[in-house]
């Protein structure tokens, strides 16, 4: 049975920071374009940020330049830097692994509150 396991939400206020942690095996790490998805209730998954397994980054439109992914390849782990947080970003966060064709492996989501 594959695992993700997320670590690093919580709650934070505006403009604080926060960092989330997946591991997973060394077989899905390293052949994988590892990243996050958010959801909030009554909406749809939507991606935050992949990294490929060459290092190649792609972040959604509302999070570039406040929000930084990162692999550590000897610890087989994926980050999600989180930085400028704001209300709007308060979501269930999943690490996701991906192949060709999209997704394969769903993490159990992380929560993430902004709030003041």
């Amino acid at each position: 049975q594959v695992q993700l396991v997320e670590s690093g939400g919580g709650l934070v206020q505006p403009g604080g920071s926060l960092r989330l942690s997946c591991a997973t095996s060394r077989i899905i790490f390293s052949t994988s374009t590892m990243g996050w998805h958010r959801q909030t209730p009554g909406k749809q998954r939507e991606l935050v940020a992949t990294i490929t397994a060459g290092g190649r980054t792609n972040y959604a439109d509302s999070v570039k330049g406040r929000f930084t992914v990162s692999r550590d390849n000897a610890k087989n782990t994926v980050y999600l830097q989180m930085n400028s947080l704001k209300p709007e970003d308060t979501a269930q966060y999943f690490c996701t692994a991906e192949g060709v064709f999209g997704v394969d492996y769903w993490g159990q989501g992380t929560q993430v509150t902004v709030s003041s």
